[in-house]
């Protein structure tokens, strides 16, 4: 599995979501099959199917979490600046062609929220402006065709 960047509040996001799933949704899954399983015959025992079924799908969040915070890499924030566009800037940045202008933070795929305008580093739209500076043209290819974007401003994301 991949390297995941994280902020401390992703990574505390998913540890208390861990931390609920363990202590909450475990012991009442636990206790929809112990409860299926008192009402007799299990191999037509639709309930007990269900409740296993959840059991399993629970378990494979859970594994799927810790696996993601495994291989976490908490990102420095006293690192962070605004010379070029890196992980968890705010960028402002303009079509050139409908000279409409949007604002993304770039954060990790973990912390994506397209409402929130938080975009994944690994997105094509992040991955062209990486490393760029205010005032540069960039050419991104997206799945819809080719975009030209101009950025207008770099700040802290955080």
């Amino acid at each position: 599995m991949a390297v995941t960047y994280m902020t401390e509040e992703g990574y505390n996001k998913i540890i208390a979501e861990i931390n609920y799933l363990e202590s909450v949704r475990r012991p009442e899954i636990s206790a929809q099959i112990a409860e299926a399983r008192d009402k007799g015959d299990l191999s037509e025992n639709a309930e007990y199917d269900a409740a296993r079924e959840a059991q399993g799908m629970l378990e494979a969040k859970i594994a799927q979490l810790k696996a993601m915070i495994s291989n976490a890499r908490l990102i420095d924030e006293s690192q962070l600046n605004t010379d070029v566009v890196q992980i968890m800037n705010k960028v402002k940045i303009r079509n050139t062609r409908t000279k409409a202008t949007m604002a993304y933070t770039i954060v990790s795929d973990s912390e994506a929220n397209l409402k929130e305008n938080k975009i994944a580093v690994s997105t094509p739209i992040a991955k062209g402006l990486m490393g760029k500076k205010v005032g540069d043209k960039v050419d991104i290819q997206v799945p819809s065709g080719v975009f030209n974007f101009e950025i207008l401003e770099i700040t802290l994301g955080i």
